[in-house]
């Protein structure tokens, strides 16, 4: 890291700068055509004073605010929470007023994926074991974990059996929109491309019963010897069978059925235009903004370049960054549905006295974010820069094309559930502090911010964007994410793949009391 610079200005605007290493006092750089020197230690990702900020003045980052002083800022004085914090902001969304040119179509790039009977395009190939409601998960896992390493090796091209396991299910109101949402939820899971077949396993007395999904969602069983296709889905309900050992063994039994089934699809060159990723950062630092993603939005601008789709979620991460989305969406009507999701959750915080700027947790200030609004804008940058064709509901079935976003809150296993249930079939996630995600049945490719992170956790991290403070440009990070997510895509293992990190990862989001 000593060829690191030691401070990076992001915008001519700025009156901080961003801490490419950990810098003793002392410490000078150049800024605004003059020399800064620090007054005390900044560490990696955090901030320093360019200039004098008087109390009550913008701070501002990427040229936006990022926060107020809450007092006087001295040139060469450390910022974070101790004295700045956030405020009103006065911003013009100025819907589709600055839409971009489409980017250049890119033509001819394919991966190496399952094409599924009904056309769909798969990254993966797993079996589901569904259960409808906390009272039946571990009844679902024992039916997954009973086929053995050894059985699974005699059936290649299938990646492995995932229980798709949570808390739910029951306690709710009866066709309300939690049992809603849980529904969609549990069905974009069943109907995902990654999964070859499914099971169902219930209790029996459950809220969310299994034939209310089955028949509101439309799922279908695949075709097995002696079943029709065109019935609904196995579903095990754990009363009916007897209790859970019963359960198990004809759910076992069934799964055998259902394996050389789906070991039957083979990998075969499919057009990049039907990746669709979902995007997502977690554990983030103040650099996330300044290199992975950014790194990442390139990547993103390459896959809609490819006629691909690029998803951006976590709605409360986007929360004082939103006006600079809304003036990239191709038509008022999908501006005005953002902001339709960013006072629903204004709404929704204040109805239980919680704040929206509570986002950045502890490990994200130490990593050197200090607000949301902070934090936000360096989240968007995933997003990359093409314009906003779409806004849908958490879990809703993705069907466009280009840049979107889906309402999703910001915690990691929540949101990334949404994206996959809406039908990613890739998952990149960058991560400051080190976030060690997965997601089966869809592979996450991880993407570090900082250099000492990724050696420190190299088991997990895919990709270093850290080189970027180092005198790497984003285009050639950027550049690639897209290549690894193309070799991913194709069947090569993340690091979470190769430690089988993604069994627990499936939460989706409550909305509503418990009862």
């Amino acid at each position: 890291m000593s060829a690191a610079p030691a401070f990076i200005v992001l915008h001519s605007e700025d009156n901080i700068a961003v801490a490419a290493r950990n810098c003793p006092s002392g410490t000078s750089f150049a800024a605004a055509g003059q020399s800064v020197a620090i007054r005390e230690p900044i560490d990696l990702g955090h901030k320093v004073a360019t200039r004098d900020i008087s109390r009550g003045a913008p701070i501002k980052k990427f040229g936006q605010t990022i926060g107020f002083a809450t007092t006087d800022i001295a040139t060469g004085n450390w910022v974070h929470t101790h004295n700045c914090g956030t405020g009103p902001l006065s911003l013009d969304y100025a819907h589709a007023t600055e839409i971009p040119p489409d980017p250049t179509p890119i033509h001819g790039r394919t991966f190496q994926g399952y094409r599924r009977a009904d056309g769909r395009a798969a990254t993966r190939n797993y079996i589901g074991v569904i259960s409808t409601v906390n009272c039946s998960a571990y009844t679902s896992r024992l039916i997954s974990q009973a086929i053995t390493p050894e059985l699974l090796g005699r059936f290649p091209n299938v990646d492995g059996i995932v229980p798709i396991v949570h808390k739910h299910g029951c306690a709710m109101q009866y066709g309300g929109p939690d049992h809603l949402q849980l529904n969609r939820t549990l069905a974009g899971f069943a109907k995902h491309a990654n999964i070859g077949a499914y099971l169902i396993v219930g209790l029996g007395c459950e809220t969310g019963q299994a034939s209310f999904l089955a028949e509101k969602e439309g799922l279908h069983q695949i075709q097995i010897p002696g079943q029709d296709p065109g019935k609904l889905p196995l579903i095990l309900n754990m009363q009916e069978e007897g209790g859970i050992r019963k359960t198990v063994n004809r759910g076992v039994a069934i799964l055998k059925e259902m394996l050389p089934e789906a070991n039957k699809v083979t990998r075969t060159p499919i057009p990049v235009s039907e990746i669709i990723l979902g995007t997502n950062c977690g554990g983030s630092d103040g650099n996330s903004g300044v290199t992975a993603n950014p790194a990442l939005g390139y990547a993103s601008d390459l896959l809609v370049a490819h006629g691909a789709a690029s998803v951006l979620a976590e709605t409360t991460e986007i929360y004082g960054g939103e006006h600079t989305l809304t003036r990239r969406a191709i038509s008022r009507a999908v501006g005005e549905k953002l902001i339709e999701k960013i006072r629903w959750w204004e709404k929704y915080t204040a109805m239980f006295g919680a704040e929206i700027n509570n986002n950045p947790s502890v490990g994200n200030k130490k990593g050197g974010l200090t607000t949301i609004y902070e934090k936000s804008l360096g989240a968007i940058a995933k997003g990359g820069t093409t314009a906003l064709r779409g806004v849908f509901d958490y879990a809703e079935p993705i069907t466009a094309k280009g840049f979107l976003i889906m309402d999703t809150p910001g915690y990691d296993p929540t949101s990334v559930t949404g994206l996959v249930a809406g039908g990613s079939n890739m998952v990149v996630f960058t991560t400051g502090r080190g976030s060690c995600f997965g997601c089966k049945p869809v592979p996450s490719i991880k993407v570090a911010t900082n250099t000492p992170m990724y050696n420190r956790m190299v088991d997990d991290m895919d990709i270093n964007a850290g080189v970027i403070l180092e005198g790497a440009t984003v285009e050639e990070v950027g550049r690639q994410i897209f290549e690894k997510i193309i070799a991913v895509a194709s069947g090569e293992k993340t690091k979470s793949e190769a430690q089988g990190v993604g069994d627990d990862e499936f939460a989706p989001w409550g909305i509503g009391p418990t009862l």
